[in-house]
């Protein structure tokens, strides 16, 4: 395993364990954080791109709750995903893991839907900070080895 894989692991722990523990950040922890981590892992992607996905994450989540706190349905489920798949072909967000977080308000049992944006904006970009920060020290690691196997 490398590091980007264990310093996002970690993350999504101490995000689902600070859920657990401060009630008020019961929104912070949602499945789909781990299906983002992986798709920032798999695919070798820009800052840009990834600052994209999520943003995508955040509108559409935003989109959810509005529409939930409107009228909570199916029909308002409907138009949600509907919406989130357009907003998602528009503007290339190319993240599936999208969907499924405009639904969180429509499964999520908090008492702090309001919440559910800003936990994910907070989530998102915190598993950005871990993967920058696993890149700069894997590319920092990477140019000390390659002096020293030149020095020898």
């Amino acid at each position: 395993m490398n590091l980007k894989t264990i310093a996002i692991c970690l993350y999504v722990v101490l995000i689902y364990w600070l859920s657990l523990h401060i009630s008020f950040l019961d929104t912070l922890f949602f499945p789909t954080l781990g299906a983002f981590s992986f798709l920032f892992l798999s695919r070798s992607s820009s800052i840009s791109e990834v600052g994209r996905i999520t943003f995508g994450a955040v509108v559409s989540s935003t989109l959810g709750t509005v529409l939930y706190y409107i009228y909570p349905s199916p029909v308002s489920l409907f138009i949600n995903v509907v919406i989130t798949i357009w907003l998602i072909n528009k503007f290339k967000w190319n993240a599936p893991p999208i969907v499924a977080v405009a639904l969180i308000p429509f499964f999520s049992h908090s008492a702090h839907h309001w919440a559910i944006p800003l936990s994910v904006c907070a989530a998102m970009l915190g598993l950005m900070l871990v993967l920058y920060v696993a890149r700069q020290i894997e590319s920092r690691r990477t140019v000390t080895y390659e002096s020293e196997s030149t020095a020898a």
